[in-house]
């Protein structure tokens, strides 16, 4: 709403800009009522002089000039479309080789899996969207995966098991990196879905509170195995 206020606030004063202008070309007189005598000779066509002409002109491209100024970057639009989460976006083609580029976003299975408390509803909210555009999943949640192996900077900043939540759309991984805040980001090319999903087989154990204070109540163990690759359901622990 910050980029509209001031194309506002220009349209009117270029508005009464023109009044202005139009107000002083007549010979400093003002404009009579239509019909009237001094209507009738005001509304003879005369040549405006030059300098004042010059004068009118150089103040309309001060204005356009500041108005120009004050619109949103289209770098800022982009960047504002590319964190809506509620657009699916489409995933990245595939590279010359055949390969396919995938997004990731990756913390400790306790943060991702068992604290972070609106991750659930935002993978679940995703999916629904996703079912009511009749569009195929393209994100999926990884435990231990394998593709880590890649990023050592990476993993010696993680604490284990990790979870990795990747999808082929960067632009909405890049809202997630924001959203989840405490999280690393990263990107991967692979040959396969399968190559790209592959994990290390973990149990997860997470350690129940003594008290519960929040209102509603805690998340349920393996709430996230609907988004796992198929095939690879972890052992409860």
């Amino acid at each position: 709403m910050s980029g509209v206020a001031p194309l506002t606030l220009c349209s009117s004063v270029i508005h009464s800009q023109a009044q202005h202008a139009t107000l002083v070309a007549i010979n400093g007189k003002v404009l009579a009522v239509p019909g009237s005598k001094r209507h009738n000779l005001s509304n003879r066509t005369e040549p405006l002089p030059v300098g004042l002409v010059s004068s009118i002109d150089n103040r309309f491209r001060l204005f356009f000039s500041s108005c120009k100024e004050l619109r949103p970057s289209g770098q800022f639009a982009t960047a504002v479309a590319a964190a809506d989460s509620d657009q699916l976006g489409s995933s990245d083609p595939a590279t010359k080789d055949g390969a396919t580029k995938y997004h990731f976003v990756v913390a400790n299975a306790k943060f991702m899996l068992d604290e972070e408390e609106h991750f659930k509803e935002v993978l679940f909210e995703r999916r629904r969207l996703y079912g009511e555009r009749e569009k195929e999943l393209d994100f999926w949640l990884v435990i231990e995966p394998k593709f880590l192996d890649r990023f050592p900077n990476i993993t010696k900043r993680l604490k284990r098991p990790a979870v990795a939540l990747v999808s082929t759309n960067g632009p909405w991984i890049t809202f997630m990196k924001l959203r989840l805040d405490r999280v690393l980001q990263g990107s991967f090319e692979a040959e396969s879905l399968e190559e790209a999903l592959a994990s290390n087989p973990t149990n997860l154990e997470f350690e129940k509170p003594q008290k519960w204070v929040a209102p509603y109540p805690k998340y349920e163990y393996g709430w996230w195995e609907s988004f796992l690759p198929s095939g690879q359901k972890e052992a409860k622990a």
